[in-house]
């Protein structure tokens, strides 16, 4: 396996316990990513930690501080961080099972690979992954992860599990703060029953290799253009917004746009402007 796991440890399960490693399942490599440039240099920046009354400093030298008061700090270095040691910084210990329709899809976070480490671990972790499928239930943890104790929602996925960080109850902002605002509005059911029919004509399996960043890829293209010396850029009109008088209108205009789009399937027209046409030939006049 190429990738270096973010964690190694142990998966426990009441007295049964087995070595495992963590994974980040997702990856952002594939995205546009920038540097600071002096524009009249062309030099990279670099950001130089400085200390205001001495200067520039190595990182490495520097520690971490927590401000108690203003300007005052409690210092810790690597080795007090050692010191606070949990059980649940090496061990994930399965403290309860529940339904997965219980857990909030607003908690989770990022998701990760749990396999077993090679070794005498493979069977005992083997017995947990078939008991959490025989069961049908998720699985609930703790790990110290990055400087944090985070909750884990662990499922079984082909041979190994995926773990799920939970974000904390505090960190999850109330809907109500933003949703009782919205003014009650009875919809006309007519107008629902055609909202309906488009949702119906839309229907489709959930795929997200067709899922792209467009604006990645147009930022690309970009990139290319300045390459070769052009100038590029990317416009798309701003939807006007539908008035309340046509929008039985704007329904079944896209009631009927969806219908003949399902009749003639053609492929999806690129984002690139059309050359000029060309002007017709003059014609000549008969001699």
């Amino acid at each position: 396996m190429a990738a270096r796991p973010t964690w190694q440890g142990h998966l426990k399960l009441s007295l049964v316990t087995c070595p495992v490693a963590l994974y980040t399942a997702t990856s952002s490599t594939a995205h546009v990513s920038f540097h600071l440039i002096n524009p009249d240099t062309n030099n990279r920046i670099r950001m130089v930690p400085t200390d205001p009354d001495t200067g520039p400093i190595e990182r490495s030298d520097l520690v971490k501080g927590y401000e108690v008061s203003k300007d005052e700090y409690v210092l810790f270095d690597d080795a007090d961080f050692d010191k606070v040691k949990l059980d649940s910084t090496r061990t994930i210990s399965i403290d309860q099972f529940v339904d997965e329709k219980d857990i909030d899809r607003l908690y989770l976070d990022s998701p990760y690979y749990l396999v077993p480490e090679k070794g005498v671990g493979a069977e005992a972790f083997a017995v947990i992954r078939e008991a959490m499928t025989k069961a049908g239930k998720i699985a609930i943890g703790c790990l110290v992860l990055r400087g944090r104790e985070r909750q884990l929602a662990l499922e079984v996925r082909g041979k190994g599990l995926v773990a799920y960080a939970l974000r904390a109850h505090d960190e999850v902002r109330a809907a109500e703060d933003y949703f009782d605002d919205i003014p009650e509005v009875k919809p006309d059911k007519d107008m629902v029953e055609i909202a309906a029919r488009i949702i119906g004509q839309k229907e489709a399996d959930f795929d997200p290799t067709q899922f792209t960043d467009r604006y990645d890829d147009a930022l690309r293209d970009m990139i290319k253009a300045k390459q070769k010396g052009g100038k590029a850029t990317v416009e798309a009109p701003e939807p006007d917004d539908t008035n309340v008088i046509d929008l039985m209108a704007a329904l079944r205009n896209s009631l009927k746009g969806q219908a003949s789009g399902s009749r003639r399937k053609t492929p999806a027209k690129t984002t690139a402007k059309k050359a000029p046409a060309k002007k017709a030939a003059p014609r000549k006049k008969a001699s």
